[in-house]
């Protein structure tokens, strides 16, 4: 049987790293959050060995949130690719010692070009910290390995204190869904953060027909567009209301001379609209509260731009 007691005192050690950093955050990690928000470059994350998996973990988190940033191995560095690192660049170095000697080597070549230094080290005394414009204490009192030796506490310690980086950063500057959205395209998180301009029927996909159309054109319309019901719209594409299979039948039911009605006797004013720019998720969540099965997408002056179906919103695989 696994030693249960061991594997709960790992994650309270751990946990306990983390918690410890709370009373850490200060001056100093307002003058980090500052650097890399006024980063004119990019931000170059540096680590040996397991501080490096974190510095890839911390570069990818942030170039997802707005700020570019890209994983730069300091072995690699020394031997040839010292030329990614630039004067407008902010470099984030990893190092619980602070005296892993790769990093090191990187300190006379930063320094001559100019760019900024941020060092997540254990060590507030070594020369990875003192080196740095700013330096943040991700020392941990012990770590979680049995042994003390393997890193652990440590690097859970450190991949904390990035993601509080870059969450802060992605407060400071503003970054909203829409921007995750338009960084995340692929899989079920981007399909959610879709916009419905890129999943809409629009053009000549789109069911339009004018107020005064006779009842034939209308189901003629609605048929070969196949969405089950068309916008009815004035000279200039304005929205005036909807026509939707329930209308038609319900007019059916009540009228003998339905054949002699025009779009405007049919339709439903007012109905349903949202812009561009909302979010699938968003949309979904609107038909599934009113009830339908389209949305029509309209600009700010009520012009139809789509219609959005629920089926459009199946073959994202969101429902």
């Amino acid at each position: 049987m696994a030693d249960r007691e061991l594997a709960r005192k790992v994650l309270q050690t751990e946990a306990s790293a983390i918690l410890a950093l709370v009373a850490r955050i200060d001056h100093r990690f307002d003058r980090a959050v500052d650097l890399l928000q006024h980063c004119r470059g990019r931000v170059i994350v540096t680590g040996m060995g397991k501080s490096g998996i974190i510095c890839q973990k911390i570069a990818a988190t942030l170039a997802s949130t707005g700020t570019p940033a890209h994983f730069l191995h300091p072995a690699d560095a020394i031997h040839g690719d010292l030329g990614n690192i630039q004067s407008d660049d902010v470099v984030l170095a990893l190092s619980y010692s602070g005296e892993t000697g790769e990093i090191l080597r990187l300190l006379e070549t930063i320094k001559r070009l100019g760019a900024k230094l941020i060092a997540i080290t254990g060590g507030l005394g070594s020369t990875l910290a003192l080196a740095a414009d700013v330096a943040l204490d991700c020392g941990v009192a012990e770590e979680a390995c049995p042994l003390n030796l393997v890193p652990t506490a440590s690097t859970t310690a450190a991949l904390a204190m990035g993601d509080a980086l870059a969450m802060t950063l992605l407060v400071q500057k503003g970054f909203k869904q829409e921007d995750f959205a338009n960084l995340h395209p692929g899989g079920l998180l981007g399909k959610r953060l879709m916009r419905v301009e890129s999943l809409m029927n629009g053009g000549d996909h789109c069911p339009k027909v004018a107020a005064g159309t006779p009842l034939r054109d209308v189901i003629y319309e609605m048929s070969s567009k196949a969405l089950g019901m068309t916008c009815v719209v004035d000279g200039n594409s304005r929205l005036l209301g909807i026509i939707t299979d329930g209308d038609l039948r319900r007019h059916m039911d009540g009228s003998k001379n339905i054949f002699e009605l025009s779009a405007a006797d049919l339709m439903t004013v007012n109905p349903v609209t949202l812009p561009a720019s909302t979010l699938a998720a968003e949309a979904l969540n609107v038909m599934e509260q009113r009830k339908i099965t389209s949305i029509i997408v309209t600009n700010e002056q009520h012009e139809v731009l789509g219609v959005v179906h629920l089926h459009d919103l199946w073959r994202t695989e969101m429902v």
